[in-house]
């Protein structure tokens, strides 16, 4: 009779604490993370030849400034903002001659840090907010 007992006994006893086990898992455990989406695909598009001048600390006008610079944009976008280029440069040209971008001695050298914020403030103005996400200044000499 024992036997007869003990048998459902341990086979219940082995179930709940299977089931308690797997139940204590599922709240200690972190849930899943979830799909990250997909991250959109990106791309420069080039400006050339961009003309700005180069002001010194006080003001006074040390020369013109030549630079390249690229936008990285979605691929999508790429389109809308080429056509809407010259709306960048004006916005530029707006900003560097209120901006000190001469540096070194004689202050005929770009600052190369002041070229990209200076497009980095302009690009909302000329595409929207959120558009460009990072300028590349990849050529800078006096003109």
């Amino acid at each position: 009779m024992k036997r007869l007992v003990l048998l459902p006994v341990l086979l219940a006893a082995g179930l709940g604490s299977g089931a308690a086990g797997a139940f204590a898992l599922r709240l200690l455990k972190p849930p899943a993370a979830e799909a990250a989406p997909p991250a959109p695909v990106l791309a420069f598009v080039a400006v050339p030849k961009v003309l700005a001048p180069l002001v010194m600390a006080d003001g006074r006008l040390a020369g013109y400034v030549s630079f390249d610079l690229g936008l990285e944009v979605e691929a999508d976008q790429v389109a809308t903002v080429t056509q809407q280029l010259p709306m960048l440069l004006h916005a530029i040209n707006m900003r560097t001659y209120r901006m000190p971008l001469a540096a070194g001695p004689d202050g005929l050298l770009p600052d190369v840090d002041g070229l990209r914020a200076v497009a980095l403030a302009a690009a909302p103005e000329a595409f929207g907010r959120g558009v460009v996400r990072r300028v590349a200044i990849t050529r800078a000499e006096p003109a």
